[in-house]
């Protein structure tokens, strides 16, 4: 696994950033919303350029804790790629599986496919709980079937 530059690390907080300020009034007004979390891009690596059915992109795959959801996150690993129009929705082979993902577009030029896959974290008591389950996710994700 190739280490993240600190170019993308900071556009990965960067992401999350601009999450928390674009969605941050209609986080608070969920029901599910749990005060002890707050917006994080975690566990983010880089996906090989030769990942089976994504053609030629290249990916850093993360997820993305928000104080309601926990998402699978596809963030591009070059800052200027193209970004597709928000709401196309494309399937993308990783070593666990394939898996539905939506396109948002948070910025001029950042934006993310996403896959949510937990939408209540109420229970959660804490930012490393979250971590912890984000690490959890991560390692599922990215392992072939049975393997970890």
């Amino acid at each position: 696994m190739q280490a993240l530059t600190p170019e993308q690390y900071e556009r990965l907080r960067d992401l999350a950033a601009a999450w928390q300020q674009q969605q941050g009034r209609s986080l608070k007004a969920s029901p599910q919303y749990n005060p002890r979390l707050t917006v994080d891009a975690l566990c983010f690596q880089a996906l090989s350029k030769d990942s089976p059915g994504d053609g030629e992109e290249h990916f850093l795959a993360g997820a993305l804790v928000t104080p309601v959801s926990l998402s699978l996150a596809l963030v591009p690993a070059e800052e200027n790629a193209p970004s597709p129009e928000p709401g196309t929705r494309r399937q993308f082979a990783l070593p666990s599986g394939r898996y539905p993902f939506v396109a948002e577009r948070l910025g001029q030029t950042l934006w993310l496919w996403r896959c949510e896959l937990m939408d209540d974290l109420s229970d959660l008591d804490s930012l490393q709980e979250a971590s912890r389950l984000a690490q959890r996710m991560m390692d599922k994700v990215m392992s072939v079937d049975g393997e970890t």
